[in-house]
């Protein structure tokens, strides 16, 4: 199965409708399969005085507030109806996380076919109400949550009218950067098994072998930022990939994809030729007379195979020679 991968714009546009073309380029470059930005009115999303994250204050302004800093990132109506029809124009998925209810119903009346809902709002009844009522895709990022949180809005998706299969839950943490000890990659798998569902990975370490760690664990969806150049100033350039890593990413994915294969576990196509040559036979290990018993003073067990197994050695031995060996010649009984 092809892991669905977001290449995760985000605000790294800075406000320009140029710089988002730019990312959807590179997106589509890497082979991702979708590109993703953010949805939000800045005045519904933050109180006019709430504080910035530690990581924003260290790479922003620090003497502008979190509205401030997020109202300079917000795309309007016709900037999203722009970047789709450049998105269409590319063949690539246009994807944004809506973080209100006014964005919500912006982004279902533009078309969009799967919803994704930020580690932030899984605790957001009527946003989440909003969310199932359309009976959509969705993908639930889990950062900063707990398994019965995970739970409380699981129920309160379906019970408004999504389908349980139409959902996939993303393991997260919404640390940029996420240090390696607190990514708990086998929570995912657990996300998975609690509720019977699909699940996959939104990555905010520095590297990329994280995500691909969590497709050979069966990530379906695997979701990471990216930038053009993370010196840029802004939010959340320096957590995310330049475009030679994202292309890097993607490569890697597909690999693991074609190596994870089918699980059954037998001769591949490729190695069959080298059986013969790896795996051995029975011969002669000194000249052997007509009627003269194999023993192990006789015989041995050497390349290439294509005479007796050395798995039928115990009836070998004792068996009477039907004609003269010379050394290295493989039995026959």
């Amino acid at each position: 199965m092809n892991t669905f991968i977001i290449a995760e714009a985000g605000v790294n546009h800075n406000g320009s409708i140029s710089l988002a073309k730019k990312l959807i380029d590179v997106a589509v470059e890497s082979g991702a399969d979708a590109v993703k930005f953010q949805t939000f009115k800045a005045e519904q999303l933050v109180s006019k005085n709430a504080e910035k994250a530690e990581y924003q204050k260290e790479t922003t302004d620090s003497k502008e507030s979190q509205f401030q800093m997020i109202k300079k990132l917000e795309l309007d109506l016709e900037t999203h109806k722009e970047l789709i029809g450049y998105c269409n124009s590319k063949n690539i998925m246009f994807l944004s996380t809506p973080f209100d209810l006014e964005s919500i119903d912006l982004l279902n009346n533009l078309g969009l076919k799967i919803f994704k809902i930020p580690s932030g709002e899984i605790t957001n009844l009527p946003y989440l109400q909003r969310i199932g009522q359309l009976n959509k895709k969705v993908i639930l990022s889990t950062g900063m949550s707990d398994i019965g949180e995970i739970e409380d809005a699981l129920d309160i998706l379906i019970s408004s009218g999504t389908k349980k299969d139409n959902i996939t839950v993303l393991h997260a943490n919404t640390m940029y950067p996420t240090p390696m000890e607190d990514v708990n990659l086998k929570a995912m798998v657990t996300i998975g098994n609690t509720f019977n569902i699909a699940y996959g990975y939104s990555d905010h370490t520095l590297g990329i072998e994280v995500p691909i760690g969590a497709v050979s664990l069966g990530a379906t969806v695997i979701e990471k930022h990216f930038t053009l150049d993370k010196n840029m100033d802004g939010p959340d350039h320096k957590a995310s990939l330049e475009p030679n890593e994202l292309k890097e990413m993607v490569k890697a994915i597909r690999n693991i994809e074609l190596a994870l294969g089918n699980g059954i576990k037998k001769p591949s196509k490729s190695e069959i030729p080298n059986i013969e040559i790896a795996r051995k036979s029975i011969v002669a290990k000194t000249s052997i007379k007509i009627g003269e018993a194999f023993s192990e003073k006789n015989i041995t067990v050497k390349r290439p195979a294509g005479g007796i197994s050395p798995m039928r050695w115990n009836e070998t031995i004792g068996k009477k020679a039907v004609k003269d060996f010379e050394i290295d010649e493989k039995i026959v009984l």
